[in-house]
């Protein structure tokens, strides 16, 4: 039987309180939502922060105190955003990086537009020092891929050694501005990278349901939570992050597979418990 991680992604950067009241904003709330999806089953925790106006941010106390509280529950393996604020400097979007460590975090392989009325700068410079940051501090990227041209990206940054292989990537799909959330377009992105490579993937909003079920089908990892999707079903606001991890446990064994581990996820990744 297969073992996939589940990623819980329970904040992002972007959902408000007014779009659905469940969504965990303070420390405090993360940390104990990150618990009970732990608790259901997920392994691994992509993080985002915010402040206390509920926007998001890379304030590093922000990280170091949501962090410690995760620590104090359970060993979930811990996966930190890089890209938490659209006006974050390079230097704020690594800092946290150098001071916690995590065993993993978001390495975005490109610039795109964002929604249509942004844009999302990763500069060639940024990633060529996000790479070595991320290498020198023994963190492994999670390389997101929000269109084609990233997996290439990604590619060129593995050729030079900025990027060390097996790559672990999460394709993102549905993102306004970014490749659309369909099952051709899955199984193209998962055709384009290195065979040694793991990989996980992500629906957006009315995408979630059919790139999880695909990215099961294609043997892949999947991501859920509240920075993806607010709603657990059409029109049905979730009641918790939780929520979507036990719909994705019982689906994972009706397909023949086993939720992995915090510990089996560390395996499969390559990564050193820390």
């Amino acid at each position: 039987m297969s073992k996939v991680i589940i990623t819980i992604a329970p904040t992002g950067a972007w959902p408000t309180k007014k779009d659905n009241p469940a969504i965990p904003f303070t420390p405090k709330e993360i940390a104990e939502d990150v618990f009970e999806c732990y608790q259901a089953g997920a392994a691994v925790a992509h993080l985002h922060m915010r402040d206390d106006n509920g926007q998001g941010t890379m304030n590093l106390e922000k990280f170091k105190e949501t962090t410690a509280l995760i620590r104090e529950k359970c060993d979930i393996v811990l996966n930190l955003t890089t890209s938490g604020d659209l006006n974050a400097t390079d230097d704020t979007r690594i800092a946290h990086l150098r001071e916690l460590r995590p065993e993993l975090a978001s390495y975005d392989c490109g610039t795109m537009n964002w929604n249509h009325n942004s844009v999302f700068y990763n500069t060639p410079a940024f990633l060529e020092k996000l790479g070595k940051s991320m290498l020198d501090n023994g963190v492994k990227p999670e390389v997101e891929i929000f269109d084609a041209g990233m997996v290439y990206t990604s590619l060129y940054y593995r050729k030079l050694g900025i990027l060390a292989a097996p790559i672990h990537y999460q394709f993102v799909l549905g993102v306004p501005g970014g490749i659309g959330a369909t099952v051709e377009n899955l199984v193209f992105l998962r055709n384009l990278i290195p065979p040694d490579s793991t990989w996980s993937a992500l629906g957006v909003g009315k995408g979630h349901m059919p790139i999880f079920l695909a990215a099961l089908a294609l043997g892949g990892h999947v991501r859920i939570g509240m920075e993806d999707n607010i709603f657990i079903d059409k029109g049905v606001l979730a009641k918790s992050n939780a929520q979507f991890v036990k719909r994705a446990v019982r689906i994972i064994k009706e397909t023949n597979g086993t939720p992995a581990t915090s510990d089996e996820a560390r395996t499969i990744l390559n990564l050193n418990k820390s």
